[in-house]
């Protein structure tokens, strides 16, 4: 469970829910056609820009953002050389029964055991790191045009609500609601927008850009291992995949 996305979305309504009763009721801000406007035409724009299992898709991706399951790279670094230093003692068929959590480490070390040449495994990988990095950009353009499309959508909420209360302009005692029901769809607009939609899109492109650094370690790290290459070697040239911060700590 990533906390920080979890404690940033509720925080960020609370927040904004206690600025609505500090002066107003919350029954104020409470409207059904806007928030339908809003919400409905924002997900309406988004199934013509892509095809329903797409969204779909998006949205399983888009869990990411909630739920941290990623190693951390010094972790997948010390698991790496350590199968290095076993198959370097006892040949690559030792690492036939080594249980390994990562699938994709484990892909590439069950390839190495049944003989695939080392060319065709950096290969295969490679296409694995592809795959993952598109359907993870799939779901990123995804949320980051609803986030474009939510405030648009409270535009022509706002649009719709002035047309209605410039209809009931004899009435002056029903243009101050009327204004008021107006902004609401540019507030409702804003809010996803800017507290879910993007968020959401920026932090599963963080996702994206940590996972793709971990199968590249991982790519090196397999390719490493078929090689023979010295433990040590190995492990500086994998440490030149983190952080300078992350070195330090390593």
């Amino acid at each position: 469970m990533d906390i920080a996305t979890i404690i940033g979305i509720a925080g960020g309504l609370v927040l904004i829910l206690g600025a609505i009763l500090m002066g107003s009721p919350l029954m104020s801000f409470v409207n059904a056609p806007g928030l339908l406007i809003v919400l409905g035409g924002t997900i309406m724009a988004t199934l013509i820009m892509q095809k329903m299992p797409v969204v779909i898709g998006a949205v399983k991706v888009a869990m990411n953002a909630f739920f941290d399951k990623a190693e951390q790279p010094h972790e997948l670094i010390q698991e790496i050389v350590a199968l290095a230093g076993k198959a370097r003692t006892g040949g690559v068929l030792a690492l036939e029964n080594e249980t390994i959590s990562n699938p994709y480490l484990a892909r590439g070390v069950r390839m190495a055991v049944d003989g695939i040449e080392p060319q065709e495994i950096h290969n295969t990988l490679k296409i694995e790191l592809d795959s993952l990095v598109k359907r993870h950009e799939v779901g990123h353009r995804v949320f980051k045009f609803m986030g474009s499309t939510a405030p648009a959508m409270g535009m022509i909420g706002t649009l719709i609500g002035l047309v209605q209360m410039l209809q009931a302009l004899d009435d002056p005692a029903s243009i101050g609601p009327a204004m008021a029901v107006a902004l609401l769809t540019t507030f409702y607009g804003a809010v996803l927008a800017f507290l879910i939609f993007n968020p959401i899109a920026e932090k599963l492109e963080d996702r994206t850009a940590h996972e793709e650094n971990l199968l590249e370690i991982i790519v090196n790290g397999v390719d490493g291992i078929t090689k023979g290459i010295n433990q040590s070697i190995l492990e500086d040239k994998l440490i030149a995949f983190l952080s300078p911060k992350a070195r330090k700590k390593k």
